[in-house]
This record gives structure tokens, sequence and C-alpha cells, in this order.
């Protein structure tokens, strides 16, 4: 399994601490984090982009995944105004090209909640979003990886079942699926049996450990997940790609040394 460093809690230090680290560490890639002060979409395309490919060849360190924020202020494209929507479709598309000029495979989106809309309204606005936005995605001739949320963050698609029927709906090749452990984990769900759910379609793994109350994802070794158990699982189903060891703001004060415990447990449980 290749093993990647997320930039979300570095956003206190530059960017070029966490590409050392990353590379220093011996982590295999990054998954960069589209926000300020590091690689907000439209601060990219404005002219940041080259400080950033400058960083992926200085440490051979490639970004494998691009993640833009957009499920909270001022971008959720489940909620509000049909100009406020068709402002976060602007964005995510800036953001599709983004990913594809860093050389990201894929451009990383989650579902955001809808404020509490009526399943049908959820379905139809989270289909209409994926529908353009996977249309861009196959203009550019790039990638798409959908992330289902915990339901503390997300009140629709919050499982492989429902990604699984929102990729049908969606019937694009640009389109595929992924898995964060924590949200089956708070759920009482097999993360496992979630990937093996996705079978073909599931392209990228998220993986923490968890409390198993809350979406705080945790340093390995901290929550009360059997992660030894769990890569073994995955070993099992087939699962052999990236996992990204998504620490996020949890950690902003101390991102070096949570990302530099974080590698070594994982490894220690994969070696023992």
């Amino acid at each position: 399994m290749k093993y990647g460093l997320f930039t979300c809690p570095y956003q206190r230090l530059s960017l070029e601490r966490a590409f050392s680290d990353a590379s220093a560490l011996g982590y295999d890639y990054i998954e960069l984090w589209g926000g300020r002060p590091h690689a907000y979409a439209p601060d990219l395309l404005a002219g940041d982009l080259d400080a950033v490919l400058w960083l992926i060849d200085r440490f051979e360190m490639p970004v494998e995944i691009y993640t833009p924020e957009h499920n909270a202020y001022p971008f959720n494209y489940m909620i509000g105004s049909e100009r406020q929507w068709e402002d976060a479709m602007d964005y995510l598309s800036a953001a599709l090209r983004c990913g594809k000029a860093l050389g990201a495979e894929y451009t990383l989106i989650s579902v955001g909640h809808s404020g509490f809309a009526s399943p049908e309204e959820k379905r139809f606005r989270l289909l209409k979003s994926l529908t353009r936005i996977s249309r861009e995605a196959e203009h550019l001739d790039h990638r798409i990886v959908v992330e289902p949320l915990t339901p503390m963050e997300s009140d629709f698609c919050n499982s492989s079942e429902e990604l699984s029927e929102l990729l049908d709906l969606v019937n694009s090749p640009a389109v595929r699926g992924m898995c964060d452990v924590v949200v089956p984990f708070v759920q009482g769900r097999s993360p496992a049996a979630e990937v093996r759910l996705l079978g073909q379609r599931m392209a990228h793994l998220h993986l923490t450990d968890s409390d198993g109350i809350t979406e705080n994802h945790l340093l390995p070794g901290d929550g009360c997940m059997d992660l030894h158990g769990l890569l073994e699982e995955l070993s099992a189903c087939g699962y052999d790609g990236r996992a990204t060891l998504e620490l996020v703001t949890h950690y902003i004060d101390t991102p070096s040394e949570a990302a530099a415990a974080a590698i070594r447990r994982i490894r220690e449980m994969t070696e023992s």
C-alpha cells in the first residue's frame, strides 16, 4: 500500500514544510489540501501553481490527490440558492483544472450537509452537482473520487451502499468512490466491508484511528479501532492502493510530530 501525507494540518506552516516532512519521513505521495494559505484553487490559477510544481520536483514527492476545501464557508453545493450553487460549481471546475495541472490522478469531492433538506431534494441536488462536475472532468481528461462523510458532517450519502447507487446514477467513467475508515466505524459498520462493496470502483482510502463516537481523525493507536486487523482485512479483500493518513486540524499545532508518529505506527502495524 502507498501512504500519503495530507497537508491540511500544516496550514499554519509553509507548504514547503509539508513536502519536506513527507520526503524525510518516507511518505509515498502528497494529498494536497486546497485551502488558503497553501493551495486554494483560485490562487493556484492566479499564479501560485508554479510554486507547488517546484516543490513536487524539488522533493520528488508527487501530488496524487488534490482535495479542495468545499463543504464549509463559502462553498457547499448541497445548500443555498441557485446563484450560490453556480458559484460552487465554478469553484469546483477551477479545482478540477488545478488537480489536472498538478498531475494528480484524482480531485477529491465530498458530500456536504444539505441543511436537512427532504430526501428528494438531497438526492436531486447531489446528482445534479456530480453530473455537472463529472462532465467537466471528462472534458479535462481528469478523474474525480467521491468521499462519503460521517453523519456529523453530512446528512446524506454516508455509506458505500448510497455511494454505489450514486455512482450508478452519475454513470461517468471519470468518477470513482473511496472510503474514509472513520465514516463506517462511527456508524458501527466494517470499513473493510465498505471497501468490498465498492469493489473495482474503490479508488482511494483515508486511514486514521477513531474514538468511535465523533468525526475526529486520530493518530493510529490513539483510538479504539483495530487498525492492524483492518489492514489485514483490506489486504485480504484485494485493496492495495493509496491510503492517505488523513490527520486534520486536530493536529494543527504539531503537524510534523503527528505526521512522523502516524507513518511510524502504521509501518509498525504492517510489519508485525
